[in-house]
């Protein structure tokens, strides 16, 4: 009977060592494809993008004459399109998810707007642009500018920031408050000296995370109206724009008509990359800082 026993055991332990192997196997072959595609596309829009990147096509307005096109306009306007979603966005998700986390009773009520705030994370992008639409652009006759699309933008990414900074302040130790009341801190005396410095590395990465998804979204801002033509260089948050990612989709969209804007579209999409790696290089080495001092 132990024999048996020990049999069927044996055989149970090889079917799940062969499971397991496929599985293996399986996710090894999904991960190689998804970086030859990465490799490929990388490859194939350096390529294109190749002699086009100059110290004129960064400085230049948009033009009709792909020789003479720049993407100073879009760089402007992508600058003031996050000096407006980043203390919007890291105002209001880290002030909700402190109030959700240290204040609010733990109940239906907390439960509902948990719930709805992770619903908000899996909404698409487009309907985020309806609401800017509504609300910013028509609402209160914003229009399309900086303001409007940054609000808009705010809203899309800030649930990211809230469930992330949750998680950081979550996972600071309790006994960090304990010692803190213990000393005769008042709450927010404990939130502010204790509880945000020792989660301020978890907060950057939803922030960064949050920031780098606003940079490359580009519907919200076409249904706003956000557009892409010869508009003046924005200098204010109540001014005309547009941005790297609408331009690029303008750009691959008229390459039908003119072959030379899947160039520009190219360059332009090197320039993003550029930017993204080196906003998430300075938030790395600044979430390193704080991670070394707490």
């Amino acid at each position: 009977m132990k024999y048996i026993d020990d049999v069927k055991t044996h055989k149970r332990m090889e079917s799940r060592l062969v499971t397991n192997n496929v599985a293996k196997g399986l996710f090894f072959l999904s991960t190689l494809l998804g970086l030859v595609v990465l490799v490929i596309l990388i490859y194939r829009v350096i390529d294109q993008s190749a002699g086009w990147i100059s110290l004129d096509f960064l400085t230049n307005k948009l033009s009709t004459d792909p020789q003479k096109a720049g993407i100073m306009g879009a760089i402007l306007g992508t600058v003031w399109l996050m000096l407006v979603v980043a203390p919007v966005t890291m105002i209001l998700g880290v002030g909700t998810a402190i109030y959700l986390e240290e204040y609010a009773k733990k109940g239906k009520l907390q439960s509902f707007i948990q719930t709805n705030i992770s619903n908000l994370a899996g909404v698409p992008s487009v309907v985020f642009g309806i609401l800017g639409l509504t609300v910013f652009a028509r609402g209160m006759e914003l229009g399309s500018v900086v303001l409007a699309g940054g609000l808009t933008m705010a809203l899309l990414v800030l649930p990211v920031v809230v469930v992330s900074s949750q998680e950081a302040i979550r996972a600071v130790p309790q006994f960090l408050r304990e010692a803190s009341y213990g000393m005769g801190a008042t709450k927010w005396q404990t939130i502010k000296n204790v509880v945000l410095p020792a989660s301020i590395p978890g907060i950057l990465t939803g922030v960064i995370l949050a920031l780098s998804r606003a940079i490359g979204e580009t519907a919200p801002l076409v249904v706003i109206g956000i557009p892409a033509l010869l508009i003046p260089l924005p200098d204010g948050i109540f001014d005309r724009f547009t941005i790297l990612p609408v331009q690029i989709y303008y750009w691959t969209t008229d390459s039908a008509l003119v072959a030379e804007y899947a160039n520009l579209a190219a360059a332009t999409i090197v320039i993003l990359l550029i930017v993204l790696f080196a906003m998430n290089s300075i938030a790395i080495l600044i979430r390193n800082k704080f991670q070394k001092r707490y």
